[in-house]
């Protein structure tokens, strides 16, 4: 029986959502979603393993061995066709938008960032053939080397917020909205760094996909506490994963359930605050028997987790 059937008993959070106790909530309700290439390239084969799990939703990054903007409009075409035959909708069209380094304010500089503002309209035109108004995005990457000076660290953040506004700009526009990955190595990488980000561009088309586990691993405490400094009405998008530490110390992920990232706590503050977005996973571990694996024992243990929200 597919687990959209299955009947998952709701206890704190449920009240905060005006579902009492004894009522039960759908897989629909809890609003997952799985990153379609942490299962396979392939997308006929993502979405049957999805539609197997009874999951409704999917986030599109990498289709066919390419990323999506990298993919011509009649792939993407296909790739809609194949979701929608299996009841997958698109939650989230993942871009490498503001991905790489700031550029710098020169003429290659500018070369650069008219590339990205092609590599957001691509990404626009996609979110529209897969039918959803949501993208994921980034706040540069940090460049190596001598860390910057406190006064030019404000003024790099400064010129960052000026271009997300202007890429909020764009994006209402268009429809669509941005949301923004705190991603380890970013300007932008734990939760008090989103936090400012959201307290500076104040853009309605301008969010989060916050992914906690991405914030831990930049050294961050981030449930509650990297979470605490959020606007969780800002959240458009959610990334739910595991990790760990290796009796070196080393950082590493894991499956769900096998590490030491408080799923369930997050969850239900998320829905206690009213958020309604996807709960994405983004597997990222490794096992042996390859990304379906993964992703498979991950999901099963989250399906766990929901359970008991």
């Amino acid at each position: 029986m597919l687990l959209n059937r299955r009947r998952f008993l709701w206890t704190g959070a449920c009240a905060s959502l005006g579902v009492g106790r004894s009522q039960a909530a759908t897989l629909q309700q809890v609003r997952l979603s799985v990153t379609t290439d942490e299962i396979d390239e392939d997308v006929a084969t993502a979405a049957q393993f999805l539609r197997g799990f009874g999951v409704g939703w999917a986030e599109v990054r990498s289709v066919w061995g390419h990323y999506d903007t990298d993919q011509p409009l009649e792939k993407i075409r296909e790739a809609r066709a194949i979701l929608d035959s299996n009841q997958v909708r698109t939650s989230v069209v993942d871009t490498a938008f503001f991905r790489g380094t700031l550029p710098p304010e020169t003429p290659s500089g500018q070369a650069a960032l008219d590339k990205e503002w092609r590599l957001l309209d691509d990404a626009i035109e996609r979110a529209r053939v897969l039918g959803t108004d949501c993208l994921r995005t980034f706040a540069f990457t940090r460049s190596e080397g001598q860390p910057p000076d406190a006064a030019a660290l404000s003024r790099i953040h400064e010129r960052i917020y000026e271009l997300l506004r202007e890429a909020a700009r764009r994006a209402r526009k268009n429809d669509v909205r941005l949301a923004v990955e705190n991603l380890e190595g970013s300007y932008v990488a734990t939760g008090a760094e989103a936090g400012q980000l959201l307290k500076n561009v104040r853009a309605e088309a301008l969010g989060l996909t916050w992914d906690p586990n991405n914030a831990a691993g930049e050294g961050e405490h981030a449930y509650p506490d990297g979470y605490s400094q959020l606007d969780p009405a800002r959240i458009f998008n959610v990334h739910l994963r595991d990790f760990r530490h290796t009796s070196a110390g080393k950082f590493e992920w894991c499956a769900v359930g096998d590490g030491e990232f408080d799923n369930l706590g997050q969850i239900r503050a998320l829905l206690k605050s009213g958020y309604n977005g996807r709960f994405n996973l983004e597997t990222h571990y490794r096992h042996p028997d390859g990304k379906a694996a993964a992703t498979r024992t991950s999901l099963t243990a989250l399906l766990k987790v929901i359970e008991r929200v």
